[in-house]
């Protein structure tokens, strides 16, 4: 679950890591009464969204008056933001957020994510604070210093004060940044995190340092630990398709392809996407139906397909092991005629009555096209589109 900036920094307050004052705003109205509230002659205007680049994008604008405030917030809020994490459908603005301006002398980039390589929380930073941090890693990858921690030992204060030599600071600045990572780190593990990002953290005007942004993923599986974090979750950031699926038991993920895939297992679901490419085709989702799979599961997992008008074929796939072919047959079926299914559906079935699903599928008389393996059914996926 990600959560919005001014939801990342109240936190990162919460836990005593330095930020700019600030206040969210749904409205123009909100966003001056916001500025009126915060000290300086200048502000920020940042529209709240689940993406980077948002500055290029428009999303991260200077003003110097209430008025502009108020300017900027209309430009902002009800609008939609493409960046180059978005996609072309772009992100709605719902909220925005007024920051007090800030005197930036220097920029940094730090971050602590799980590293699934090593097991361990690793930790980044970098002297090229500011810019996208993949655009550093391609280009110039040793501005980047990274330590992972061990799980036993635990963050230790060696390892803060080698990304800040890494980073250049001076005495004053590495103790500040020490216990910056320190506090970070506490809210990493506490808070159940997949990742902390601060980017930009700045060295101001008057020597402190200071978190300009923030981003805070966390893991979905541990939720149920932090029922006061569930409640920051901004649906209207997420794919409608897949928030419909988590209600139904359903694993599903968008991709940009035109063939749908209903598999019963993620292994498998992997494997027929892979196989979809490697026939030359694309595939249009991730959908995992689970193990124990039922008429009415599989019927709202047609739905959720057909709901993306990229989808031009759909291929069920599915190893009867805990699951029985002729249940998912029975699905398949029902879901058809109910939703009124008229894209191609090529249908494999392989297991647990695998021969009693076929037969079923057969004499539906409907318009479903058999597959007698995985390659077949992926063949037969990709020519129907070709057609």
């Amino acid at each position: 679950m990600n959560l919005h900036e001014y939801q990342s920094k109240r936190l990162f307050a919460d836990f005593g890591i330095p930020v700019p004052e600030g206040l969210p705003a749904r409205t123009p109205l909100e966003a001056v009464k916001a500025a009126q509230s915060l000290e300086g002659r200048v502000w920020v205007v940042k529209a709240q969204i689940h993406a980077g680049g948002r500055g290029k994008a428009g999303g991260v604008k200077l003003a110097k008056s209430h008025e502009e405030v108020q300017e900027l917030a209309e430009q902002m809020l009800g609008t939609r933001i493409v960046t180059h994490q978005t996609g072309p459908e772009g992100l709605p603005v719902n909220t925005v957020f007024v920051e007090a301006g800030s005197n930036i002398e220097k920029e940094f980039y730090l971050s602590l994510v799980v590293d699934r390589e090593s097991e361990r929380i690793a930790l980044m930073a970098s002297a090229a604070g500011g810019v996208d941090i993949e655009q550093v890693a391609a280009e110039t990858p040793e501005k980047i210093f990274t330590v992972t921690v061990h799980p036993a030992a635990g963050l230790q204060p060696y390892q803060s004060r080698q990304l800040g030599f890494g980073l250049g600071l001076n005495t004053s600045q590495l103790k500040q940044f020490s216990g910056i990572v320190r506090k970070l780190y506490r809210l990493f593990r506490e808070k159940d995190a997949s990742l902390v990002e601060v980017n930009p953290l700045i060295v101001a005007g008057d020597g402190s340092l200071m978190a300009l942004d923030a981003k805070i993923n966390i893991e979905d599986n541990a939720l149920f630990r932090h029922p006061g974090l569930v409640g920051l979750r901004d649906a209207s950031q997420e794919d409608e398709r897949e928030n419909l699926a988590a209600e139904h038991s359903l694993n599903y993920v968008s991709l940009d392809g035109d063939i749908a895939c209903m598999v019963n297992g993620a292994g498998l679901a992997m494997a027929t996407m892979d196989l979809i490419k490697l026939r030359g085709g694309e595939p249009a989702n991730f959908l995992d139906v689970g193990g124990a799979a039922t008429a009415e599961r599989v019927s709202e997992a047609f739905k959720i397909i057909l709901s993306n008008d990229k989808v031009k074929a759909i291929l069920v796939n599915i190893f009867g092991g805990i699951v029985r072919c002729d249940l998912i047959a029975e699905g398949v079926i029902h879901a058809v005629k109910e939703v009124g299914v008229t894209l191609p559906v090529v249908v494999r079935l392989e297991g647990t009555n695998g021969d009693k699903g076929r037969a079923l599928l057969e004499a539906s008389g409907l318009d479903i096209i058999a597959a007698q393996d995985l390659t077949d059914a992926a063949d037969k996926a990709v020519s129907v589109i070709a057609a």
